[in-house]
């Protein structure tokens, strides 16, 4: 047993009890390494010179006796130092603005609030960026907690990763900051600590134990019908994270509109089942019993009646009516609303948390280090007339970056369309196969499921699945790549790195999930020939190309949709929870056994998983994939927004969980928006409008039933009988080629039988045109195309009218904005007349001639920057 000492070490302070820990570094010794140990004593040494305090936890007090805890505190002045450095806004007087906005029956909602003090967790204040020479200007009570913990981190890991490991200045300039440390070995990890257990309050009075309110009240699942603590999350967790929780939670709460017209679509579908007149002819043994229809591949396949395709026929009719246009349309003015309305929300957020003036050039202060490491010239900047580091880059140089980089993409791009032609070949291969089998096996066990599992459902599902598993180990490949592709770009700053990734990602992503169902709903079964005249892949090979279910493609792209969707969320939640829970389980199971008072914060909090610099952007990337599912092609499964619902409401739980008890606490970090995922959803949102209008108008059957039941019925009534016959053309079966013919027959097939039908509008055989496209086929193209243009135009005239009509900042919003910052002004003009007055006075005493000094001189600090 370890000989630990007596005192109770889950605390987050020295062992003084004053001193907060900041930031924690770990590592284990390894004696043979004298590099390493060289690294530490040099890089630890410079961060006491620019000011932090250090206190080490020997290996003998670790658990396996081997790890070292490096603890940092980060005294006042240091702190005041960065804050200055960063324009961090800190408090200098209390809001007296009145909040006037009033919710109306706002009693309803109290069975989804949480207590005031959690989510209000401080006073709202009227904000200064912060200015050392003008300390006594802001509202500093106790400086040991006038920034807070998540501030406070944030500055420390400033100075981290900005701290050189050389001795003189003659060093390596790469040789700089905590992420090559980490990289190298030198140290194991640096976090910054949570403030207690997350199942309980921490003993100390001084601790705020904001994890254990988040878990209470945010991260449990059976919280998912209360609101976010979302001030407290960005307390506690920094700005990014914050508005990322708001993004999630308002567009979960937009998908429940979504959800519910999508639902009652559905139940239309399902109510008009029984006025389903041309799934009552396929089904009928006089109509649809004595159609025969054309062989659905070569040889293996033979004739079949109609009427077996009876159940998918009615199937299809739940997705495939009349709401389906209407649900359609109104999810691209969903779209327009969700997207106007977060801007809104986000302006909002924007004033609550202090980011009105967060531009993205305020930025260049957080440049990332791997960029000023590399630079080696300076440069006059021409907005603040400072010398400042740059990076030399040739024409040259960036143009072989960009041609690498970007031709990557497209490789791998290409991969992945090549993996989709080889899943196309194998459901045009095992279509035969399936055929075959289920032929031959009619009267044994297959004879249960024959009616509801067909050739193609079968080859549909197989290759969906296939699909889906060569869609996650690309993904798992080119993570890699991209981040990889990305390093070699050397992007300035954090925001221009992520975007740049973000860009890259999302591209191959899109490619990746999309491109199964954009085959499905565009390209199968529309370049098939007809009879006699087949269209063959890769033109002389035996693959016919892929003909529609008899109920339509569009219950097909139902089915790759669902496989797809639902696979994608199911496996993300297990990713995301099952696995961190397990290794912290096993890396956690020796240190259960002692003392909670033995068993210190730091090594608590060291058995947990690191959160990573891109853990936020794999939650952006699911939810965008998500939201492509559900705009991109809703026209085919209207409940796409209610399982993404249901998806959700778990996913904020399930987040928030991981988050609080099975991740390291990252490091606070601000932002003022969602960065680039808005301009990616603003893209999608347009796109949906195309391809919805394009599913339902060459995917669906709905234009062609119009067409046939207002210009071709051949009774008085305006209803659909005789659609199906219609609908159908006819060959001659004596003019199949011997390729072409089937090998066997179906035992009700005779002699007498000269004619089979197939899916298209041509003339017959005995016409002078035959096999031509008849006048009613192009009837059909025209009023699909005037469709599209109708569509698209409507729905873009109104999208454009609601984002015309919805400012993106509230009125009170912009008001409370300029009033606020007049009354900054006001008081800081008030700050400097009445030092001017108290030195004027000081001066007038003491018989001074000398100029007044305004600003008293404070010791300066070493600033761990180049660029500043």
């Amino acid at each position: 047993m370890i000989d630990k000492q007596k005192y109770s070490k889950d605390s987050v302070f020295f062992r003084d009890g004053v001193r907060r820990i900041d930031f924690v570094l770990s590592y284990i010794d390894d004696k043979d390494d004298q590099r390493k140990q060289e690294r530490r004593r040099v890089y630890e040494s410079n961060l006491q010179k620019v000011g932090l305090e250090l206190e080490t936890e020997d290996k003998t007090e670790s658990e396996d006796g081997k790890t070292y805890f490096v603890k940092i505190h980060a005294p006042w002045e240091v702190l005041a130092t960065y804050a200055d450095v960063l324009k961090i806004k800190v408090p200098f007087k209390v809001n007296d603005i009145p909040d006037n906005s009033e919710i109306p029956m706002n009693w309803l909602s109290t069975p989804f609030r949480l207590p005031g003090h959690i989510m209000n967790p401080e006073p709202d204040y009227f904000t200064a960026p912060f200015n050392k020479s003008k300390s006594d200007f802001f509202l500093i009570e106790d400086k040991e907690t006038f920034f807070p913990p998540s501030t406070r981190n944030r500055i420390v890991y400033y100075i981290l990763a900005r701290c050189p490991y050389f001795k003189d200045e003659c060093g390596d300039r790469d040789k700089k900051g905590i992420k090559r440390l980490l990289n190298n070995g030198t140290y194991t990890a640096a976090f910054p600590l949570h403030d207690s257990r997350y199942w309980t309050k921490s003993k100390d009075p001084n601790c705020e134990s904001e994890r254990f309110s988040l878990y209470k009240y945010w991260a449990k699942f059976f919280c998912f019908f209360k609101e976010q603590p979302l001030n407290l999350v960005r307390k506690y967790y920094g700005e990014k994270i914050g508005i990322y929780f708001a993004w999630l939670g308002f567009y979960t709460e937009m998908l429940f509109f979504a959800a519910v017209v999508g639902t009652i679509c559905f139940v239309y579908g399902f109510l008009t089942y029984d006025d389903n007149e041309w799934s009552k002819e396929i089904c009928s043994e006089e109509i649809g019993g004595n159609i025969v229809m054309c062989p659905l591949c070569d040889q293996k396949c033979t004739y079949w009646r109609l009427n077996i395709t009876c159940n998918s026929s009615w199937q299809s009719h739940l997705f495939d009516n009349v709401a389906t246009v209407f649900f359609a349309i109104f999810m691209g003015i969903w779209v327009t609303l969700f997207l106007e309305f977060w801007k809104r929300r986000q302006a909002r957020l924007e004033y609550e948390w202090d980011l009105v003036d967060f531009e993205e050039e305020q930025q260049q202060l957080q440049l990332r280090p791997e960029y000023e490491t590399k630079c080696t010239n300076r440069k006059l900047n021409r907005i603040t007339q400072e010398s400042e580091w740059v990076l030399e880059r040739t024409a040259t140089d960036v143009m072989g970056k960009l041609f690498l980089c970007w031709a990557s993409v497209i490789l791998w791009i290409s991969l992945i369309i090549a993996c989709i032609i080889g899943v196309i070949a194998y459901r045009l291969a095992v279509y035969a196969s399936f055929a075959s089998i289920m032929k031959n096996n009619t009267a044994t066990n297959l004879d249960v499921v024959a009616p509801y599992v067909t050739p193609q459902l079968a080859t549909s599902v197989t290759a969906s699945c296939i699909n889906f598993v060569i869609i996650m180990i690309l993904n798992l490949l080119y993570e890699r790549v991209a981040i990889k592709i990305t390093d070699m770009e050397i992007p300035k700053t954090h925001v221009e790195y992520e975007n740049k990734l973000t860009v890259k990602m999302f591209l191959f992503q899109f490619v990746n999930y999309y491109s199964s169902c954009f085959y499905v709903a565009f390209f199968k079964g529309k370049f098939v020939g007809y009879p006699g005249n087949y269209t063959y892949m890769f033109g002389s090979s035996k693959l016919r190309n892929e003909e529609c279910e008899p109920g339509g493609c569009l219950i097909e792209l139902t089915t790759q949709l669902v496989i797809v969707m639902t696979g994608k969320q199911v496996w993300g939640n297990i990713q995301e929870a099952l696995v961190p829970w397990l290794m912290n389980w096993w890396g956690s199971r020796k240190a259960r056994s002692h003392p909670e008072s033995l068993y210190s914060r730091w090594e608590q909090d060291y058995d947990l998983q690191g959160f990573g610099q891109l853990g936020l952007f794999y939650e952006y990337l699911e939810m965008v994939i998500q939201f492509g599912f559900i705009t991109l092609f809703v026209a085919s499964f209207p409940l796409a927004p209610l399982l993404a619902l249901i998806n959700n409401i778990i996913e904020v739980r399930v987040d928030a969980w991981k988050l609080t008890t099975q991740f390291r606490r990252p490091v606070a970090a601000k932002a003022h928006s969602i960065g680039a995922w808005e301009e990616i959803l603003g893209g999608v949102a347009v796109l949906s409008v195309v391809t919805n209008a394009f599913i339902v108008a060459f995917t669906s059957d709905m234009i062609p039933r119009l067409v046939y039941m207002y210009a071709y019925r051949t009774h008085d009534e305006l209803n659909m009988k005789g659609y199906i016959n219609n609908s159908l053309s006819v060959f001659n079966i004596s003019q199949f080629s011997l390729e072409e013919r089937p090998e066997e027959y179906p035992s009700w097939f005779n002699s007498s039988i000269t004619t089979c039908r197939y899916r298209d509008y041509r003339y017959p055989p005995d016409d002078k045109k035959r096999y031509e496209h008849n006048m009613q086929f192009w009837h059909i193209l025209a009023a699909k195309l005037a469709f599209i243009i109708i569509m698209e135009h409507v729905v873009f005239m109104v999208k454009f009218f609601v984002a015309w009509m919805i400012p993106d900042v509230p009125s009170d919003v912009r008001a409370r904005v300029k009033r606020e910052r007049y009354l900054v002004q006001e008081y800081l003009h008030n700050y400097e007349v009445e030092k001017l007055k108290i030195q004027l006075s000081q001066n007038s005493n003491n018989d001074c001639t000398c100029t007044p000094m305004i600003y008293p001189s404070l010791s300066k600090h070493e600033v761990l920057s180049e660029c500043l």
